[in-house]
């Protein structure tokens, strides 16, 4: 399984017990969703390993509770403290209306209410505290915020997304 396929879950922060149970932190909205897996994938070394889990629950609302069928002690523990998870893309639930994942939108055209098609979405920078959409246009890039105020309309079968940008957003960029 290759990284490209599948989103990050969460991150194995700490041990919870002497048996080799960790503690996931959930990078979701709906942790109940992942209480009664099967099997994740477990990022060592820059691959994609499998684990199969033998019992799994919510721990305090965002962190999973994980007893991993080869993990049976504190050292096989150790081993995987700090580790990723992933799961397979095809896990996450399907999105309708104006609710998306980044992964999805890359590619998606911008149309601005004002000024038209603005660009191509890139990337998505979600590493400051307010999400971006990156976008290309010619030569340029502009940043987009994502927010509920901006985007007006997500259309996945055209792959558009119109925005509604605030006064002077996109002139800053393109002319």
């Amino acid at each position: 399984m290759r990284k490209e396929d599948c989103f990050y879950l969460g991150k194995i922060v700490s041990k919870y017990s002497f048996k080799g149970e960790v503690l996931v932190k959930l990078d979701a909205d709906e942790p109940e969703l992942y209480e009664n897996m099967e099997s994740v994938f477990v990022a060592m070394r820059g691959n994609l390993v499998p684990f199969f889990i033998t019992k799994c629950r919510l721990h305090k609302s965002s962190l999973l509770r994980i007893k991993f069928e080869d993990v049976t002690n504190e050292d096989d523990a150790d081993k995987i403290m700090g580790s990723e998870l992933y799961l397979p893309l095809s896990f996450l639930p399907e999105l309708t209306g104006n609710k998306f994942y980044f992964h999805e939108v890359i590619g998606f055209t911008i149309i601005d209410a004002i000024h038209g098609d603005i660009g191509i979405i890139k990337s998505v920078n979600d590493t400051t505290s307010q999400a971006l959409f990156e976008v290309e246009k010619g030569d340029k890039q502009l940043l987009i915020p994502i927010n509920d105020e901006i985007i007006t309309t997500v259309d996945r079968e055209k792959q558009t997304i119109f925005v509604s940008t605030p006064v002077g957003l996109v002139s800053l960029y393109l002319d």
